[in-house]
């Protein structure tokens, strides 16, 4: 087991956790485009209206997937973990798509971008294939990322129950992080669908796949106690090759735009722990019933802006009701009509217009009366 200060140090440096070798002969992910344009996720959750209050700066995201392409222009990370010894390229891409959904830089002129942009990603690889991965190595990134304080950890796979891997999840939920895991998914050939680990552990953010039109995507695992939805159908994201990649579907792609929105929540509100930002999460969700759909969408402006109840530590937090009708007191009613005020005004008026007649016709009259001494002009 690698000590902390090492871990610091190697990640620090970019070391590996364990000594890198050549990659896999065969390491050709599948090949992307570079015309891109603003998927139907990027458009329903608008982050950028968000970054005026939060880009997640400062605050810790560690990616635990397949690698992150070290060359694309849009990633920055902050520190990178090889724990399978095969070397730090994505060979498969689905780290590169998690972590650009995450925290792809804005770039003028291309449409995507990540949900908090500002914050460091950690890349922590535990295995090449998109399928399956090994429980020891993820339950070994769990806690390295713990231990290196990211302060959101990113769970975009499944596995079975184990408990040296929810003894992680509590040391990771221990040291403040929020674990955002996705719920997994469903084909017909897995048969009878079982919940999906770690995301179906108490304190983890399980994530559900909804699609463009908010319904919950087919694939979606039901068996898995889901917080909250995500988009998780037809999307598009980084890829390897300085590239990118379009029609993603899957509740591991769902869990990103969580886990970017937890990043806003946390540099906004940098003194709520661990439990509470995801509880603010869960509040302020878009509504939804139904099984697989926990609270419904996630919503980051809410996330970020929402002003929520004072509620006891174990209580859930919920979001303020919609404010009751006025009394019909509260507005004074306007008085009835004076009619015989109006009529007293018109009189006056009407003796004002005729007195001033008067007077004006009194200033012509009388000065061409004294000129002929009053006496009557003559008749012609």
């Amino acid at each position: 087991m690698i000590g902390r200060a090492l871990l610091a140090s190697m990640l620090a440096l970019q070391a590996p956790l364990v000594p890198a070798v050549a990659a896999p002969d065969r390491c050709n992910p599948p090949r992307g485009t570079v015309e891109v344009g603003e998927s139907w996720a990027q458009k329903r959750l608008d982050p950028k209206r968000v970054w005026s209050l939060s880009t997640g700066a400062n605050v810790t995201v560690a990616v635990i997937d397949t690698g992150v392409d070290l060359t694309h222009p849009q990633l920055r990370l902050a520190g990178k973990a090889d724990l399978v010894g095969s070397g730090y390229n994505d060979c498969v891409g689905h780290g590169t798509a998690v972590a650009g959904i995450i925290g792809a830089q804005y770039v003028r002129g291309v449409l995507f971008h990540g949900m908090a942009p500002g914050v460091r990603l950690l890349s922590y690889k535990f295995t090449d294939s998109e399928t399956d991965g090994k429980t020891e190595l993820l339950i070994k990134g769990i806690k390295a990322a713990a231990d290196q304080g990211a302060k959101v950890i990113n769970v975009s796979s499944k596995t079975l129950d184990h408990p040296a891997l929810e003894a992680a999840v509590r040391y990771a939920l221990a040291k403040d992080a929020v674990i955002v895991a996705a719920a997994g998914n469903v084909s017909r050939r897995d048969g009878t669908p079982s919940p999906a680990y770690p995301a179906s552990y108490d304190g983890v953010l399980a994530v559900g796949a909804a699609g463009p039109d908010g319904a919950l995507s087919e694939f979606s695992n039901k068996e898995t106690p889901v917080s909250v939805l995500g988009p998780g159908q037809n999307l598009v994201s980084t890829w390897p090759g300085r590239s990118y990649f379009k029609g993603l579907d899957g509740t591991s792609y769902a869990a990103p735009y969580v886990a970017g929105v937890v990043a806003l929540v946390r540099a906004r509100y940098p003194t709520l722990d661990q439990a509470q930002v995801r509880r603010r999460i869960i509040a302020t969700a878009d509504g939804a019933t139904g099984a697989g759909k926990g609270a419904g969408m996630v919503n980051p402006m809410q996330a970020v802006s929402a002003v929520l109840p004072f509620e006891p530590e174990n209580a859930p937090v919920v979001a303020p009701p919609p404010p009751s009708p006025l009394p019909s007191s509260a507005v004074t009613k306007a008085a009835p009509v004076d009619h015989k005020a109006i009529e007293l005004a018109v009189v006056i008026a009407v003796c004002a217009v005729g007195l001033a007649l008067l007077v004006l016709a009194l200033r012509v009259v009388v000065p061409m009366g004294r000129r002929r001494g009053w006496r009557p002009g003559r008749s012609t």
